[in-house]
């Protein structure tokens, strides 16, 4: 956090089969695999191109989560080139997130729930898909990178900004009420 690359809008991309955006693109999955991240976008690794890499698996998702945003949890591995987001309803859910690029921390932001995406994979082939719950959040959390938006800059209530080290006691004080 902090750093200029993350603060700006990333430029598209003009040749997905470009084998440098090849090489990116298995850095990033590396990168997000090691630091056991759900997704990660080409600025966190100071690259100012609109990529983005993400999966969000079951096991990954809050148990909190209330069943409308439980509706739609997983996405396989996914790469998503000039991604563009259309959102589906007005309704919106509210989930912890944690950044790669905000360590320690967490926060509570609400999202649009059901949205859809489209762009292009590393074949210029066109992906298009509709997400709900954890998956939804998953796309918007890494596309708001390529537009310069860090999650704390959509919180709503900044007393939900937390440690990491801390979740297990709200999360107590949530059970006993």
């Amino acid at each position: 956090m902090g750093h200029p690359v993350l603060r700006r809008q990333a430029r598209a991309v003009d040749n997905p089969r470009d084998p440098e955006l090849r090489r990116l693109v298995n850095d990033m999955i590396e990168t997000m695999i090691d630091a056991n991240g759900a997704g990660l976008a080409a600025p966190q690794v100071h690259e100012s191109v609109r990529v983005v890499v993400f999966q969000a698996p079951g096991e990954r998702a809050d148990p909190g989560l209330s069943a409308e945003e439980a509706f739609d949890h997983t996405a396989d591995l996914t790469v998503l080139i000039n991604p563009v987001i259309e959102v589906l309803s007005p309704a919106v859910e509210g989930g912890w997130e944690g950044c790669l690029s905000v360590p320690g921390l967490r926060g509570f932001v609400e999202r649009p729930a059901h949205i859809r995406y489209s762009g292009i994979d590393l074949e210029g082939r066109t992906v298009s898909r509709v997400a709900r719950g954890f998956h939804a959040r998953v796309v918007q959390h890494e596309c708001d990178h390529l537009d310069g938006i860090l999650y704390p800059q959509r919180m709503r209530d900044l007393s939900k900004l937390i440690f990491e080290s801390e979740a297990r006691h709200l999360r107590a004080e949530e059970d006993e009420a």
